[in-house]
């Protein structure tokens, strides 16, 4: 079967896509019940989706806030 699924699995509020794949909740909980064409049809409007969704930079790790806190990045 395939699945665009990319193990990033977190749904944007503003547009209800998933970051990771562009799905909606209700289409990665019924993926499984989708037929070859649905799923085909789903994957081709992904591209268009994730232009959407709003990507928030990953959060700030205790290295790189030390390393600018002593001005090394």
């Amino acid at each position: 079967m395939i699945s665009p699924c990319i193990l990033i699995c977190s749904i944007d509020i503003q547009t209800g896509y998933c970051f990771g794949c562009g799905r909606t909740g209700d289409e990665i909980a019924g993926w499984i019940d989708y037929s070859d064409l649905e799923r085909q049809v789903v994957m081709e409007a992904l591209p268009a989706r994730l232009e959407t969704v709003e990507r928030k930079p990953r959060r700030e790790t205790r290295r790189k806030r030390i390393a600018r806190e002593r001005g090394f990045a």
